[in-house]
């Protein structure tokens, strides 16, 4: 029988997503003395990451999935409970929150979204294991370290894939702009161009021999390359925020004050659901403001017990 809005019992926060903003976020209210539930569909887009190595404190590289495992366990140390449960809507209440996923509900006086966003990819049956072994890389910014010196392509709508062609030409002079459309490049593509990064024809395909991905255009030239990055765009959970009166950009990020609160007051949201800069040092330091000023902005508690005079 589905739990009633009235029944289920108000914590003090609950956060939705369980990625690195909202492991921090749920560390940092344990630590508060908080109340909290993380409430996780499970995909965060930290899994896909084979190896990070501009994460702080893991010089040798770490793993999104280990960095997911030890960042949970240390949030349960401090008494973080988890669910697994993709959330569908948030209502507003005179004590807070209610957060329904169909057939149960929570009830919170604050919500912190840490929902993420999910790479728009090649609709491909080898994706994963390309990603997995590096062919297919998500973030430039995250690893175009790691790519210098190689054959790299670059793969997306005309418009969109040109800065990214010039940001890499400064690691490698072998750069290529993949169109997956005949739209115009715009002034970032010429500019690429004038950097030395090629062009290939569009209306080609993609391919991968279980190490590299290969591209072969609409004019039949074909190139294998060390690594791809798709910049295809993404998908965002920002409408739920939306829905319950949060303001968005107009780019679908929610807007978001110097506290990560939205226009909703009481409800924050932290990580890539905000940020245009997507990167797990950002989403780490947004949750520690969050989690601090959802702290300040909760009732005062004070300890009892011994030494209390």
């Amino acid at each position: 029988m589905p739990i009633s809005a009235e029944s289920a019992p108000l914590l003090d926060v609950v956060v939705v997503g369980g990625g690195p903003a909202g492991l921090t976020a749920a560390t940092y209210l344990g630590r508060f003395l908080r109340s909290c539930r993380v409430l996780d569909a499970g995909d965060s887009r930290a899994k896909w990451i084979p190896e990070s190595n501009n994460c702080p404190g893991f010089p040798n590289g770490v793993a999104g999935l280990e960095l997911l495992r030890r960042m949970k366990a240390q949030a349960m140390e401090f008494g973080a409970r988890f669910e697994a449960v993709e959330i569908e809507r948030i209502e507003r209440g005179d004590a807070g929150f209610t957060l329904l996923d169909g057939a149960r509900s929570w009830r919170a006086r604050c919500v912190i979204l840490a929902t993420g966003l999910a790479d728009k990819l090649p609709d491909e049956p080898w994706v994963a294991d390309a990603v997995a072994c590096g062919a297919l890389r998500l973030c430039s910014i995250c690893d175009a370290y790691e790519a210098g010196d190689s054959c790299i392509g670059v793969y997306g709508p005309a418009g969109d894939i040109g800065a990214h062609g010039l940001f890499l030409r400064a690691y490698s002079s072998r750069v290529y702009l993949l169109p997956s459309d005949d739209g115009e490049g715009g002034d970032k593509m010429r500019k690429a161009i004038d950097a030395g990064v090629r062009v290939l024809a569009p209306g080609g395909r993609l391919d991968f021999d279980g190490e590299r991905c290969s591209y072969a255009s609409g004019e039949g030239e074909a190139v294998t390359f060390d690594s791809i990055y798709p910049f295809m765009g993404s998908h965002t959970s920002a409408g739920i925020a939306a829905a319950a009166g949060a303001t968005l950009s107009d780019t679908g990020e929610i807007v978001v004050d110097h506290d990560q609160m939205t226009s909703v007051p009481g409800l924050f949201a932290i990580g890539d659901v905000v940020s245009g800069l997507n990167q797990i040092s950002v989403a780490v330091g947004q949750a520690a403001i969050a989690a601090t000023r959802v702290h300040a902005m909760l009732p005062f508690v004070p300890r009892d017990g011994a030494g209390a005079s």
